[in-house]
């Protein structure tokens, strides 16, 4: 059984027990979290699409923690003028862990 969902204008397709990454959110790790977003739902009854929506169903996911994703580097370089910078960023997500898809 999987579903699709839409997660700050993301596309995931999730299966119960899977670990996902999402954009940061302010939860402390063991939090409960509901995506209500839900495009289409696969199960033993078939697959339910959405119009755009799929009624009644959702996604209970539990917090895992925060991550930080890959560090990226950004120079700045001006030819001749002696002018050189390099700095990184390290963006921040929280991972969680399917727990249920239900339906309606």
């Amino acid at each position: 059984m999987y579903a699709i969902i839409i997660e700050d204008g993301r596309q995931y397709r999730v299966e119960e027990g899977q670990e996902l990454i999402v954009h940061e959110r302010e939860a402390e790790a063991g939090a409960t979290l509901t995506f209500g977003n839900v495009l289409a739902i696969s199960g033993p009854e078939g697959l339910q699409l959405g119009k755009p929506l799929v009624a009644g169903a959702s996604v209970t996911a539990v917090v895992l923690g925060d991550v930080a994703g890959p560090k990226l580097v950004v120079q700045k370089f001006r030819r001749r003028k002696n002018y050189r910078r390099r700095t990184g960023h390290r963006q921040h997500y929280t991972k969680v862990r399917i727990d249920k898809i239900a339906t309606a």
